[in-house]
C-alpha cells in the first residue's frame, strides 16, 4: 500500500491536511500527517523531516512524501533519510542543497520565489511570528470560504524562520524523481518561479491546479485526485 507523507507549510500544522486525508484513505491510501517543530528556534530542515521520517516508522518504502509551502524546505531532506519513492513539492518551497535558503533569496532565479511578505507582526521574543487575519485570507486563503478560512487562521502557529537562515542540510539532491503541483492563482508561491524551477533545477513533472495557495482546504477533493494520478504514474520503488 501507497503511504502519502503530508509535510504542512509554514505557520500550519498537520490538521491542515483533515479535508484531504480521508479522500485519500477512502481511495485505499495510507496517510500520515505530523505536526513538524516549526515553532522550535532550534529545529531546521533536519529536524521538520525527522517529526514525518520517525511518524514513518515501520511504513514500507512505497511513500510518496507531498510537501506545502515552506514545507518544501524539509522534503528532500526526508527524502534522504529514508526511502521515499516520490517527492510532490505543492506550491512549495524548494531548496538549494549547501545554501542557505535566505541567501538564495539573493539570487536572481530566488528574487521571484516569494510574493508575500514575512514581516507582518512583531516577533515574539523567540523571533517567532504568525500572519494577521488579513495577510492569511490574502496570502493563504483567498479562495477558501471565509468561515473555513478564519478557524484554519485561528490555528496557525507562530512560525521559527530556522529553515531560512540555516544552511540546507544536505549537500547532494536525493535520487527520487519529483512532481511540482503549480497554483495557477496562489499569491504567496508565485507560479512562475515555480513553473521555471519545475523545468530548470528540478527537471520534475509539472502539473497546474486551479485555485490559490492552500488547496487541501479549498479544493480537498480535486486535489486527492491530482494526488492520486501522480502516485499512480510514478515508477515504483527500485531501493
Amino acid at each position: 500500500m501507497t503511504t502519502f507523507a503530508l509535510m504542512h507549510g509554514g505557520q500550519h500544522g498537520g490538521w491542515c491536511w483533515e479535508l484531504l486525508t480521508p479522500e485519500l484513505e477512502a481511495a485505499g491510501f495510507g496517510v500520515v500527517a505530523p505536526d513538524m517543530p516549526i515553532d522550535d528556534p532550534a529545529a531546521g530542515a533536519a529536524e521538520w523531516a525527522g517529526a514525518v521520517a520517525a511518524a514513518l516508522d515501520g511504513v514500507s518504502d512505497d511513500v510518496v512524501a507531498v510537501a506545502h509551502s515552506m514545507g518544501g524546505l524539509a522534503l528532500p531532506v526526508l527524502a534522504s533519510l529514508r526511502p521515499v519513492r516520490h517527492m510532490v513539492f505543492l506550491g512549495a518551497m524548494v531548496p538549494v542543497p549547501g545554501q542557505a535558503f535566505l541567501e538564495y533569496l539573493g539570487t536572481a532565479e530566488g528574487q521571484t520565489a516569494i510574493s508575500m511578505p514575512m514581516d507582518d507582526s512583531e516577533p515574539d521574543e523567540l523571533g517567532r511570528g504568525a500572519f494577521s487575519w488579513n495577510r492569511s485570507r490574502t496570502y493563504f486563503y483567498p479562495d477558501v470560504p471565509e468561515p473555513l478560512a478564519r478557524r484554519a487562521w485561528e490555528r496557525l502557529r507562530a512560525n521559527a524562520l530556522t529553515v531560512f537562515t540555516e544552511t540546507c542540510p544536505i549537500d547532494t539532491w536525493p535520487d527520487v524523481p519529483a512532481t511540482s503541483v503549480v497554483m495557477t492563482e496562489d499569491a504567496a508561491v508565485p507560479p512562475a518561479w515555480a513553473r521555471a524551477v519545475s523545468a530548470g533545477r528540478l527537471g520534475s513533472e509539472l502539473v497546474e491546479f486551479p485555485g490559490g495557495h492552500s488547496p487541501f482546504l479549498s479544493r480537498p477533493q480535486e486535489l486527492a485526485q491530482v494526488l492520486i494520478g501522480i502516485a499512480e504514474r510514478a515508477p515504483a520503488a527500485t531501493r
